[in-house]
């Protein structure tokens, strides 16, 4: 299962959580860490030890307060959850951006990615009123699919536990699960309340949603979520099956996208741009790295929607089409992430994601704290500003409205 946003009052989550009920977890949206990743899986960190002149302030400090505490402490030492909250603080301390992980939480990253997951393979967002999962989505040949669940369904049990008793996320959590296993869910469903038991399996997330646009036939819509492995031939078919519908002119939508693979947001910018760079890489010593699009380009109109939690990926994206004057931008200030997280292994099987590099938009200047700034300033209107995205008709979504009026002109 994928949450698609943030319940109104919950809690920000430390954990990136998938966009799809594979379930689950939780985010294109706000509540998980914004990013652009470069994964680098296969080469383990290998730092020799220091000699004791080598020792960091950081060291001698652990190490003094560490010798009290085996000395005089009355209680039992927990090292092993001391060791993980040093960790986290440290990294929590120096990196706005960076995370360690547990290899359960490595593998759990890797899985969300490599869009696969398991689950029952529908997107949710949080129904304040009725304090329950509402389905947004559901993937295609999907077991949530095959069991019959439909968009705006209410998921009020899992497992028999009420989702109000149990907590938003906690039962999303309760909904992933093995492969092969079942999970038993209440359903709210055109008014009637229903039990039924679904089979997990693996799918693929889907990130990326497209329609003809109910304003205007020759006008496609296509909503990317985020940018993992799938993502690039998703959106590309999305594409393909617009123009098949006779659409000539695209609304790209990253409102709430958090970002995610750089490969990813790369490969869909080199389909789209002409020849020329995409991204600028800079390291810390200062050398730049460029990668270019080749001469192959998307021939098509384009209107860019994007908002305060458009980050990293979503605002590389969005910067690079602008860059090249292919789209007009609406909706309000990014997030304003211009760092890339680098993921390595550690030798006991932990994992840190590091910001190692800036990156900079093909012409225009790095946007780390500042936002991707578009050409069309767009507030939602006041009667549907705290109403969920997902949930907006075309003409209720007041930048949706403004992008599809400008592409027209």
């Amino acid at each position: 299962m994928t949450n698609v946003t943030e319940p109104e009052k919950e809690p920000k989550m430390k954990k990136k959580y998938s966009v799809w009920v594979t379930v689950a977890v939780a985010a294109v949206a706000a509540i998980i860490t914004f990013q652009i990743t470069y994964i680098a899986v296969d080469s383990a960190y290998d730092k020799k030890a220091k000699d004791d002149a080598g020792t960091s302030e950081i060291e001698r400090k652990l190490a003094e307060i560490m010798e009290l505490y085996d000395e005089l402490y009355i209680g039992e030492l927990d090292e092993s959850g001391a060791l993980e909250a040093v960790v986290d603080a440290y990294v929590a301390a120096v990196d706005k951006y960076g995370s360690y992980m547990t290899p359960e939480e490595y593998a759990e990253r890797m899985a969300d990615t490599n869009a696969e997951l398991v689950g029952i393979g529908v997107h949710v967002i949080y129904n304040a009123d009725s304090k329950c999962i509402e389905v947004v989505n559901t993937m295609p040949d999907s077991p949530a699919e095959e069991a019959g669940i439909l968009p705006g369904d209410l998921i009020v049990a899992v497992g028999g536990e009420t989702v109000e008793k149990l907590g938003y996320y906690p039962a999303i959590d309760n909904v992933k699960g093995e492969e092969g296993t079942y999970v038993e869910l209440t359903l709210v469903s055109g008014g009637e309340t229903k039990d039924i038991s679904v089979k997990r399996a693996k799918v693929t997330e889907q990130t990326v949603l497209h329609h003809v646009t109910s304003t205007d036939a020759s006008v496609g819509y296509i909503r990317i979520l985020s940018f993992d492995a799938g993502t690039p031939s998703q959106f590309k078919a999305a594409v393909e099956d617009l123009k098949t519908h006779g659409c000539d002119r695209l609304v790209l939508d990253v409102r709430n996208n958090p970002g995610g693979l750089l490969d990813s947001v790369t490969a869909i910018l080199d389909y789209i741009l002409p020849e020329g760079p995409i991204v600028r890489l800079i390291s810390k010593d200062g050398s730049v790295e460029t990668i270019n699009s080749d001469a192959d380009c998307l021939d098509m109109k384009m209107v860019i929607i994007c908002n305060e939690s458009t980050a990293s990926a979503g605002e590389l994206f969005t910067s690079a089409i602008k860059d090249y004057k292919l789209a007009t931008v609406i909706g309000t200030v990014t997030y304003g992430k211009g760092t890339v997280q680098s993921i390595r292994r550690l030798p006991d099987g932990d994992a840190l994601s590091i910001s190692y590099k800036m990156y900079s938009p093909p012409y225009s200047d790095n946007y780390e704290g500042v936002g991707v700034t578009p050409d069309i300033t767009v507030e939602m209107e006041p009667e549907v500003a705290n109403v969920n995205i997902y949930k907006l008709t075309e003409d209720e979504d007041t930048q949706l409205r403004r992008a599809i009026e400008e592409i027209r002109k």
